[in-house]
């Protein structure tokens, strides 16, 4: 009798080992604050919201400190309100002034801190977003906004790495608005406006189906692979028919 149990299960082994592999890279990145949508247009106004999630297994976020870049100044910065929180918006001055619509600006807002209530809290498992309207957007290619989130139990996580274009996220990145510049068709506003906050999440669960798709495809080609095999082998080792 041909006993094919040995290279079956060497063959399966290999199967779970790449299957584990791929698989593995199809898992939740550490959550860490974004800003969405992450791209608008320079000139325009947007309404955007800073996505906060809570890491934490034991306590509450309290307060958000989110800093507005330096070298970008914004001329016209609102906010929404947000249930059980208040904002407190610092200001800063500005030279050369910030142009809107022919008045110059010599004050931007530098700093929005939201503070929650006695019984708010963004409480384990969970996320909160705080929306901004801003505009016009200045002429750089990307917003980064460093962001303090500070817990109930006094722990402080600091999303303040600005990422490098094309290298490895950091371990603690802070959110980043990507600007492009507009069309020459383009009205004076800008089209960031008609994005409302969290309109990626579509992209995101279209992105995250493809991924899922491909990485099933990829495994059941190795199984096809596998199975091919496994038919070679069997054709191998079966004796040859005698005339």
């Amino acid at each position: 009798m041909i006993r094919l149990r040995r290279p079956v299960t060497a063959v399966a082994l290999a199967l779970t080992a790449v299957a584990t592999a791929v698989l593995g890279l199809a898992g939740p990145a550490s959550a860490h604050v974004t800003v969405n949508p992450k791209e608008a247009t320079q000139g325009g106004y947007g309404r955007f919201a800073f996505r906060v999630p809570n890491e934490s297994d034991t306590a509450s976020t309290t307060k958000v400190e989110v800093v507005l870049p330096e070298n970008a100044p914004v001329g016209s910065v609102s906010t929404m309100p947000v249930p059980g929180w208040t904002v407190a918006v610092e200001k800063r001055k500005v030279d050369p002034p910030v142009d809107v619509h022919g008045s110059q600006l010599t004050e931007a807002v530098s700093k929005l801190t939201w503070t929650a209530a006695a019984t708010a809290g963004v409480k384990p498992g969970e996320f909160q977003e705080f929306p901004v309207s801003m505009g016009p957007l200045p002429q750089v290619d990307r917003m980064v906004f460093k962001v303090l989130q500070t817990y109930s139990d006094g722990n402080i996580a600091r999303w303040i790495e600005e990422p490098t274009p094309g290298g490895e996220e950091p371990e603690n990145p802070a959110p980043v608005l990507t600007l492009t510049a507009a069309s020459p068709s383009a009205a004076p506003s800008g089209s960031a406006g008609a994005a409302p906050a969290g309109d990626d999440d579509s992209d995101d669960d279209s992105d995250g189906a493809g991924t899922a798709f491909g990485i099933a495809g990829l495994v059941a080609g190795l199984a096809g692979l596998v199975l091919g095999g496994l038919a070679f082998l069997r054709t191998r080792r079966e004796p040859t028919p005698k005339p």
